[in-house]
């Protein structure tokens, strides 16, 4: 036996991409069969009666494929040779498709683009290579295809070469070589053609077996280990924690950091499928023990605990690439939730920058709006922390799917450009500055005789948020005290009047409430906010605003049920709602996160005002006296 076949082969991975009948099935096909990688039966189910066998339908698994003869589904092919095996990745050409293009060239080394001889580079044919550029694929190779239906014209082979030439250089000057192919006879696949004597550059294959794949190079401080599932085989045995390396090596002894937490252990037991193995190195699935029983939990990351390590970021803010897979357009304030890696969150999209054109692969500012197959640039708000890289440092953490939270749909992919900690109510811009007032607030405070605080109140609407607020306002009017309600409808009115009611913009109403309380507590007045706020993300922002400035913040729970809420339904919101005219009301198709410690808990159903209010101002009491 050769030294070549003893030794362990290179595995490539290819993705192709092109559009519809531009003959990558056919291509890989012919791949397989001179490759001789094909079974004999899968080759006979396919070679009709004369002998000729049809060779896209090795890829074509499903009927409907077959039937309408295109690719719909992702089809995952192998071949080899001496030097190498090759997982290929048969994406479809059809626009509405695109998101399988995401899934076939997500772990691609290789991108291989088919465009037709006669037609040249097409619309899709640009989607495509982007795609694969945006998801880091390193290597392209363009195959010009049915060039025996030009009459094997080395012109027609120029004119094509520039227009992918030209697409290249949109693509940031992506390295891409060019072959005139003939996939159905087989011209410069495996074999050099005849036909092309004017062809002096290396066959698909040759190109194939001949890219240089930069060898693993595993760094223990890089460790990125997502937990998929905790476990205990036996009663006698330490928790076990599972899941994929995403990055670096991890080996018994090493120090190790659970995220987002921050505790840290050390790894006492690995195993992997290789019991000879001491080290597990990226990408192989592992179970890990730990010496500690420290809290962790699916969608937590095991990174390294060394000094030098190169450590993930705590993000609740993303800069990232999207590619938009459904008809219902994506807009600001759109709320979607976001897979990374093992863990799901909930995200507001807080803006649209860029859309990318198609045709000319410019990037176009301030979309309205996201349509199918577009790809764009974001920024997405997570309503928890999500540990994060940039694509370009880990494809693994730097990848994100969007979930349509109704249908459990996938509707969107991308790729993080700039993971951001974003810490409720802290400041994120560097060019202004907070003046203090010239009045000290003891000062202040003492002058006027009163001390400032906020009381939020929040639940369900209908709940009776705004009568207790109401209440409260009076009687601490009539005892001399200054007091403001800022209820939600009257905001509207003028402070957000430019806002809808999208997620995001209800996001935004709620923050510029929250610093409008921080301004009137600091005045020395009672600032009573009665809004919604269902999810604590965004009420942690108002808490957050008023605990940095030291000011008394209290949280009041209107917990009154869902029923007796639609029993009362003073707007007909609930009814509306119902029949289908109203789209995301909280506590009938939008969520409600109840607060966890709130300051006070009050159930208006039955309850008498003045007991409700008595309740609130001994709280507020309370506050005001450990300023």
């Amino acid at each position: 036996m050769s030294d070549v076949l003893t030794q362990t082969r290179q595995l490539l991975r290819l993705a192709t991409a092109g559009s519809v009948d531009d003959g990558k099935s056919t291509l890989i096909g012919r791949l397989m069969h001179d490759t001789d990688s094909l079974p004999l039966d899968h080759l006979e189910a396919v070679t009709d009666e004369e002998g000729v066998a049809d060779l896209a339908a090795l890829s074509d698994g499903l009927r409907a494929e077959r039937e309408q003869g295109i690719t719909i589904d992702v089809a995952y092919r192998f071949f080899s040779t001496e030097r190498r095996s090759y997982i290929l990745a048969d994406t479809p050409g059809h626009e509405r498709y695109t998101r399988n293009m995401f899934t076939g060239a997500s772990n691609a080394h290789v991108a291989v683009l088919l465009v037709d001889a006669r037609a040249g580079v097409l619309r899709q044919t640009r989607r495509h290579a982007r795609i694969a550029k945006l998801l880091g694929v390193q290597h392209f190779v363009a195959t010009v295809n049915k060039i025996d239906l030009v009459d094997f014209d080395a012109g027609r082979f120029a004119e094509v070469e520039a227009e992918l030439a030209q697409m290249a250089a949109r693509l940031g000057g992506a390295e891409l070589s060019v072959i005139p192919i003939a996939a159905k006879h087989g011209d410069n696949v495996v074999h050099r053609s005849d036909n092309t004597a004017w062809y002096t550059g290396p066959t698909l294959l040759e190109y194939l077996e001949g890219v240089e794949l930069s060898a693993p190079n595993p760094e223990a401080a890089k460790l990125r280990l997502p937990i998929q599932w905790v476990s205990r085989p036996t009663t006698d045995e330490r928790r076990r924690y599972t899941g994929r390396l995403a990055a670096g090596t991890l080996s018994v002894g090493d120090a190790v950091i659970s995220l987002p937490a921050g505790t840290r252990s050390t790894v006492t037991a690995v195993d992997t499928l290789d019991d000879s193995r001491t080290t597990a190195v990226a990408p192989l699935s592992i179970s890990v023990e730990l010496a500690d029983d420290i809290d962790v939990a699916r969608g937590d990351v095991l990174v390294s605990g060394d000094e030098n390590a190169t450590l993930p970021t705590l993000a609740r803010e993303l800069d990232a690439t999207v590619c938009w897979f459904v008809e219902t357009p994506l807009r600001a304030g759109d709320r979607v939730a976001l897979k990374q890696t093992s863990k799901t969150v909930r995200a507001t999209v807080q803006a649209l920058h860029t859309r990318l054109d198609p045709e000319t692969l410019d990037e176009l500012d301030n979309p309205v709006e996201l349509l199918l197959n577009d790809i764009g640039s974001v920024t997405l708000r997570t309503s928890s922390i999500v540990v994060a890289d940039p694509y370009t440092d880990n494809r693994d953490s730097g990848a994100f799917i969007l979930i349509d939270e109704t249908s459990n749909d996938t509707i969107g992919a991308g790729t993080i450009v700039e993971p951001r900690e974003v810490k409720p109510g802290a400041q994120t811009r560097n060019d202004i500055r907070w003046h203090p007032s010239s009045l000290d607030r003891e000062y202040r405070w003492s002058a006027t005789t009163q001390r400032g605080a906020t009381i939020w109140f929040t639940g369900l609407p209908a709940s009776g948020k705004s009568t207790v607020a109401v209440a409260v306002e009076r009687a601490l009017v009539e005892s001399g005290d200054v007091a403001y309600l800022l209820d939600g409808d009257n905001i509207r009115h003028g402070l957000s009047d430019d806002l809808g009611f999208s997620p995001g913009d209800r996001a935004e109403n709620i923050r510029r409430v929250g610093h409008l309380t921080r301004l009137f507590a600091d005045a020395g007045v009672v600032a009573l906010a009665s809004l919604v706020s269902p999810l604590k993300s965004d009420r942690e922002i108002a808490r957050a605003l008023n605990a940095a400035a030291k000011l008394p913040f209290i949280e009041v729970y209107i917990c009154t049920s869902v029923a007796e809420c639609e029993k009362r339904d003073p707007k007909g919101l609930y009814a509306r709602a119902r029949a289908g005219e109203l789209k995301g009301l909280t506590g009938v198709d939008a969520p409600y996160e109840a607060p966890e410690n709130p300051d006070l808990v009050l159930d208006t159903t039955g309850a008498d005002i003045d007991e409700l209010v008595a309740k609130v101002l001994e709280v507020l009491k309370d506050k005001r006296d450990g300023v």
